[in-house]
Formats: C-alpha cells, structure tokens, sequence
C-alpha cells in the first residue's frame, strides 16, 4: 500500500514495476515542531505517514515524504503563488538541500532510508519566476518546484538522486521492498 496523495511516486513506482494494491493517502498534520532539524522533520513525516495508514497482517505501507531547505529553513509546499515566487527567489543562484525520507513499515516493524540531495539553482530573472509561477507547475511541490518538469531548466548541477528530488528514491525505495520480499513486475 502506498500511503501518498502524490501521483509523482506512484509513477517512480511504476517506473521499477511496483504496483500498489491501494493507495491511500495519510491525514498528518505537517507543521514542523519548534527548532526541529530539517533531517528531523523528514523521517517524523515519512513515519508518521507510513503509521497513519492502517494495514492488515502480511501487509506494507510505504510512505515518503520530500522537503526543500535552504539552509536550516524548510520549504514545504507553498500556500499560494506568492510563497512560490519567495521560495524560488530564496532559492535563485544558490544551491539547497533536498531531503526525501522513505518509510516502509512491514510485520510491525519499520524500515527507514534518508536520501539528501544538493541541487544549485541558477540565477533566475524576476521574468522567469513570474512565468513559471504563472503556470502553476509549483502546485504541491516541496519548495515551490517539480525539478522532472519546466523547472529542470533552472538547476544546471545536481549532486545524488534526481528521482529524490523528484519524490521517491528509486534505488534506496527498491531495496527497502526487496528487503520484505516485495520485488517489480517485469
């Protein structure tokens, strides 16, 4: 079972040959704690998640959860597009860190992986926020940006797993699977 509302990881999903028998997405409240560590506050959401979805005996519930930071600032997923156009201009000519936490609870027991990922932004023109805002590609996107669409042209340099920033981190995803027997379909 995939406990996500994101359309994104159920296509990387498919993208190894895992076909979920449900999915269902978990009703959390995501407001980061007081002082909480970015790396913190990741792996608490993708847990919390994953326990948030009840599931049957031989079951497994994986749940991810993907956040932008800018230094130890969490950018989640903009409120409107005036908070996208702030993240991408904090975000502009500099590099940041993407942080996607996985978590696979299996037999009463949870599996636990954390991808981070540094990705440079160039610098962006207030034209080019502008339009990209306008587009709306930064609906429900960690830090106002889908990297796998229109926004790819703005990071010249990744530096780890572009499918984490993307929303799911395929190589870490498939080996918490393998690990509880659950492999692709060719």
């Amino acid at each position: 079972m995939l406990a996500s509302a994101s359309p994104r990881r159920l296509d990387l999903l498919a993208q190894i040959g895992i076909v979920p028998d449900a999915v269902t997405p978990a009703d959390i409240d995501e407001t980061p704690l007081k002082g909480e560590p970015p790396r913190d506050y990741a792996r608490r959401m993708s847990s919390q998640k994953a326990l948030a979805v009840p599931c049957a005996a031989g079951e497994a519930v994986l749940a991810a959860d993907t956040i932008v930071t800018a230094g130890r600032r969490i950018l989640g997923k903009p409120a409107d597009a005036d908070e996208a156009a702030v993240f991408l201009r904090l975000l502009s000519g500099r590099r940041h860190k993407v942080m996607t936490s996985v978590t696979l609870v299996h037999a009463g027991r949870s599996r636990h992986r954390l991808v981070e990922t540094t990705v440079r932004f160039r610098p962006l023109t207030p034209a080019e926020i502008a339009d990209y805002v306008a587009g709306g590609d930064w609906r429900g996107k960690a830090g106002g940006y889908g990297i796998q669409g229109p926004a790819a042209a703005f990071a010249p340099w990744i530096q780890g797993s572009f499918t984490a920033v993307v929303g799911l981190p395929l190589a870490e995803t498939a080996a918490l699977l393998a690990a509880v027997g659950i492999r692709g379909r060719a």
